[in-house]
């Protein structure tokens, strides 16, 4: 919950990034809150108040989870409004006239953007999902020590550029710095 909030705050990016994984860390925990508080709540160090917040929001994003049929597979849908807002305004950045270098970070994206659409066979998702799947795709082989060659490098560096472009004018946005 600190973490998601600090994230969510920061950069929406890293914060879609986390709440995947978590999604897969409570699916780890077979979505049972006592195994939740064993394996990952005792961790925080915190007062009874935040503690007893900090159960909360983990039973209600398991609730979520089961609610939502994503229990074994996908994501929640808080999380699909989020990646689909940051889809909408990657849209809209693309036909400003001001926004020249999101334009060139896109463009540098594009191809390997239609390359990992069709290596993992994803004709569903928007560029903006394909990128964040490639990125948790590079997160869960670097936590599985799979060897990453170079080209994979490089085509990650473009999803993240863009990404992290894409977070920053979200921040912008939202704090009513950017009109779109």
């Amino acid at each position: 919950m600190i973490i998601a909030k600090q994230k969510r705050r920061e950069n929406i990016a890293e914060y879609i990034l986390y709440m995947w994984q978590l999604e897969d860390i409570l699916r780890a925990c077979n979505l049972d809150i006592e195994t939740v508080k064993q394996k990952i709540i005792t961790g925080y160090k915190t007062d009874e108040v935040t503690n007893a917040e900090i159960i909360g929001w983990y039973e209600s994003l398991i609730h979520m989870m089961r609610s939502e049929g994503v229990d074994k597979l996908g994501h929640m849908q808080l999380i699909k409004n989020t990646v689909n807002e940051l889809n909408e305004l990657h849209l809209k950045l693309l036909t400003l006239s001001n926004q020249a270098d999101y334009v060139r970070a896109f463009i540098n994206a594009k191809s390997n953007i239609t390359l990992f659409r069709t290596k993992s066979n994803n004709n569903e998702s928007n560029d903006i999902e394909i990128c964040f799947n490639a990125l948790y795709s590079l997160l869960l082989m670097k936590i599985s020590g799979k060897e990453i060659n170079p080209e994979t490098v490089d085509s990650m560096e473009s999803f993240s550029n863009l990404l992290a472009l894409l977070a920053h004018k979200f921040n912008e946005w939202e704090s009513g710095k950017l009109e779109v």
